[in-house]
C-alpha cells in the first residue's frame, strides 16, 4: 500500500445529512477497516452494497437526531469517521455512546483517531451529555482512548467475532465530561 502525501492539516466536520459521494467515502473507510481486521460489526468480505446501506441507515439516524456523525478530511476526501449516539433510554438522558471510530489505514498514525474522539467529546457537550461509553476490541484503540482520557472498565473475553471469525473480547470504556463523576 502506497502512503500518501498530503498538503493541507486534516480537516474535521460534523455531516447533517449524507450526500451519495460521502456515503461512497464512508463505505470505502468502513471497507477498508473490516479488511484490515476491525471488528465493527461486520464479516469479511464487507461488499461495497452492504456498506453503504449501513450509512444509509445511519445518515437516517442522523436525519432523526439521534445521532451525530463526524468525519475527517484531507486532500483526497473522508478518511475517518466516528458516531455520538444521542437516543438513550429515558432514565439515561446525560449519557452517549460513542460508536464506529474507523480511520482508513492510508491515513493513520496522523492524530486523526485523537481528533474524531475530541469532536465527539464537544459535541456530547454541546447536547448535554456528561457521560460517553464505547467499545472496542483492539490494542492500538485502547492506547489511544486511554491517551484521550478515557477509564478502561474491564473486558468481556469472547465478546464477538474478527471479521475473519476468530473469537475476540471486547473492552468497555467511559469518559465523564466537564469534571462529571460517574455514580
Amino acid at each position: 500500500m502506497t502512503m500518501t502525501a498530503t498538503t493541507t492539516t486534516p480537516r474535521l466536520r460534523a455531516l447533517s445529512t449524507v450526500t451519495e459521494a460521502e456515503l461512497n467515502a464512508l463505505a470505502d473507510v468502513l471497507i477498508d477497516c473490516v479488511e484490515g481486521g476491525a471488528s465493527v460489526s461486520f464479516m469479511q468480505p464487507l461488499t461495497p452494497e452492504r456498506a453503504r446501506a449501513f450509512w444509509r441507515q445511519v445518515a437516517e439516524g442522523v436525519a432523526r437526531g439521534e445521532r451525530e456523525l463526524l468525519v475527517t478530511e484531507d486532500d483526497e476526501g473522508i478518511v475517518g469517521t466516528v458516531q455520538l449516539v444521542l437516543a438513550q433510554p429515558e432514565n439515561q438522558p446525560h449519557r452517549g455512546e460513542v460508536a464506529k471510530m474507523l480511520v482508513h489505514r492510508r491515513a493513520r498514525r496522523r492524530g486523526l483517531g485523537e481528533l474524531l474522539m475530541k469532536g465527539a467529546e464537544q459535541r456530547a457537550r454541546d447536547h448535554g451529555k456528561t457521560l460517553l461509553v464505547l467499545d472496542t476490541s483492539g490494542a492500538e484503540a485502547e492506547r489511544l482512548y486511554t491517551r484521550c482520557g478515557w477509564q478502561r472498565v474491564g473486558t468481556i473475553p469472547g465478546y464477538a467475532l474478527l471479521p475473519d471469525g476468530t473469537p475476540c473480547g471486547t473492552t468497555y470504556f467511559y469518559r465523564a465530561l466537564d469534571g462529571a463523576t460517574a455514580a
